[in-house]
C-alpha cells in the first residue's frame, strides 16, 4: 500500500499537469503549441541541462557509463525496430521512427526528477540529449530521407549538454547571480512541456487505434527490455537503471507526428500511436516505477 500511494504521488503530478494542457484546449482556450514548445527546446530546456550537468556531484565515470549504456540501447531499439517493420510489411517512413524514439522531454524529465530526485534529473537529462541527437539525425532520416547534421550543431540543447558536460569535467561554475537566472529559466521547462503534452494530445486525431494499440504494447516491452539489458551490461547504480529503464520505456514522442506531418509521411497513423501510447503509459509507467523503486 504505501509503495503504490509512493508511485502515485510520483505519477500524479504529471498527469495532472499534462491533464491541465488537454482540459485548456477543450474548453476552447488558446495554446499557441509552436511557441511554448520553441520556447522550451531554445531556452528553457538547454538551461535546465547545462544547470543540472554543471551542479551535478555525480561522479562523471557513473555518467560516462551511463551514456554508453544509453547509446547502447538507442541502437538496439532502432534496429529491432527496422527488423519489426521489415516483418510486418510496415512503412518505414511512418513507423520506425515512433517505435525508437519515447516522450523523454515532456514525460520522462519530470519522472524521472519525481521518482530519483536531482540525481535522477541530471541522469534524465543525458538520456534525453543522447535520445534528442539520435533523433535529430536519424530520426530526421528516417522521415525525410536526409540527414541534418546541420541542424544538430544548430540545437540550443546540444549545446547546453557539450557545455554543462564540460563545465562537469572541469568543475567549473558560472558567477552566482547568472547561475541562479539559468536556474529560473530551466525550471519553466518541466511544468511548461507537461501542460503542451496535454494540449498536443487533445489535438490529435488517432487513427488505426487496435493497430497502434498492438505497436505500443511491442514498443514498450522491447524497450523495457533492451534498455533493462543495457542497464545490466554497463553495471549502472539503481538510481541510473531506474532512469535509463524508464527514459527509454517512454510512450511515443510528439514530436514523431510533427515530423511525419512536415515530411508528409502517414501522419494520422503516427497519431494514432502518440495518443495510445501515451494513455498506456498511465498504467504502465506506475507499474514500472513500482518494479524499480
Amino acid at each position: 500500500m504505501h509503495l503504490a500511494l509512493m508511485v502515485m504521488e510520483i505519477v500524479a503530478p504529471v498527469f495532472l499537469l499534462a491533464g491541465i494542457g488537454f482540459a485548456w484546449v477543450k474548453l476552447g482556450f488558446e495554446y499557441r503549441i509552436q511557441f511554448v514548445t520553441q520556447l522550451a527546446m531554445t531556452l528553457s530546456v538547454p538551461c535546465l541541462i547545462f544547470v543540472s550537468l554543471m551542479q551535478t556531484e555525480i561522479d562523471p565515470a557513473a555518467l560516462t557509463a551511463l551514456s554508453f549504456a544509453a547509446v547502447a540501447a538507442y541502437l538496439a531499439v532502432s534496429l529491432v525496430a527496422a527488423v519489426l517493420t521489415r516483418l510486418g510489411r510496415l512503412d518505414r517512413r511512418t513507423y520506425m521512427a515512433p517505435l525508437i524514439f519515447g516522450n523523454t522531454g515532456n514525460l520522462g524529465l519530470p519522472l524521472a526528477l519525481f521518482a530519483f530526485g536531482e540525481t535522477g534529473l541530471s541522469y534524465a537529462v543525458v538520456v534525453f540529449a543522447i535520445m534528442a541527437i539520435w533523433s535529430f539525425t536519424f530520426g530526421i532520416w528516417l522521415v525525410a530521407g536526409a540527414g541534418s547534421f546541420g541542424k544538430v550543431l544548430r540545437e540550443p540543447l546540444v549545446w547546453g549538454t557539450l557545455l554543462g558536460a564540460l563545465f562537469l569535467w572541469q568543475d567549473w561554475q558560472t558567477p552566482l547571480f547568472l547561475t541562479n537566472t539559468l536556474k529560473l529559466i530551466g525550471q519553466m521547462a518541466i511544468p511548461m512541456m507537461l501542460i503542451t503534452l496535454g494540449v498536443a494530445v487533445a489535438r490529435l486525431s488517432p487513427g488505426g487505434v487496435m493497430q497502434a494499440a498492438i505497436l505500443s504494447l511491442v514498443k514498450l516491452v522491447i524497450c523495457v527490455a533492451i534498455a533493462w539489458g543495457a542497464a545490466l551490461a554497463f553495471d549502472l547504480d539503481r538510481i541510473a537503471f531506474g532512469v535509463l529503464v524508464l527514459q527509454v520505456a517512454t510512450p511515443v514522442a510528439v514530436t514523431s507526428y510533427l515530423l511525419a506531418e512536415k515530411y508528409g509521411a502517414d501522419s494520422q497513423a503516427v497519431a494514432g500511436l502518440v495518443v495510445v501510447s501515451t494513455l498506456m503509459s498511465v498504467g504502465a509507467l506506475p507499474l514500472l516505477l513500482a518494479v524499480l523503486l
